[in-house]
């Protein structure tokens, strides 16, 4: 699938969700982000082999949310009729160029956005893989990455000012560390 910016993205066909998670219809990306409808929304957190350092990477400035956030989740929307992992192995491979590694599952959990002022509203469907091979950006998707250790990743979460994140990867990381029993801070 070819990676959608600019006004294609915004017309890209999104899976609706309603607000308990259950798929409702189809609407173009554009309309989604603008009424803040529930969708479905995938996030892939790469790990090296050893578990002991995390993919940090730097949207690009053309995408129609979050433009030039950090994040260390790989993902995006779910397309009607596509499947959480189906749409999380397609977004892995999109982005970062990783493909043919199996998806862990971590945990289904809904956002609401607008508490936050975020103005997106989603049900975020998360896995871990671990992988060591060679990495390679999208260059509509992603303009800068490194690996970082988990202490590092916690040091970036701690700096918004020099780390800004997009707001539902910083919801989903401090899940998966609370899950691990991990405190975020230090």
């Amino acid at each position: 699938m070819k990676v959608q910016v600019g006004q294609d993205a915004a017309a890209e066909p999104v899976a609706l969700f309603d607000a308990a998670g259950r798929v409702v219809g189809v609407a173009p990306r554009g309309v989604v982000y603008r009424d803040g409808l529930w969708h479905g929304a995938t996030g892939v957190l790469v790990r090296s082999g050893d578990g002991e350092r995390v993919y940090v990477h730097r949207r690009s400035a053309d995408k129609l949310v979050f433009p030039g956030a950090h994040d260390c989740w790989a993902g995006g929307v779910i397309g009607p009729g596509e499947s959480p992992e189906d749409a999380a192995a397609r977004e892995l491979a999109e982005e970062l160029g990783v493909r043919g590694v199996p998806l862990q599952p971590i945990e289904r959990f809904a956002w609401d956005g607008f508490a936050e002022d975020a103005g997106i509203r989603c049900h975020t469907f998360t896995y871990e893989v671990r992988w060591d091979g060679p990495l390679h950006h999208q260059p509509e998707e992603v303009v800068w990455g490194a690996w970082v250790t988990l202490d590092g990743l916690r040091a970036m979460l701690a700096d918004p000012m020099a780390w800004p994140f997009v707001p539902d990867g910083r919801v989903g990381i401090q899940r998966w560390f609370a899950l691990r029993g991990e405190p975020l801070a230090g």
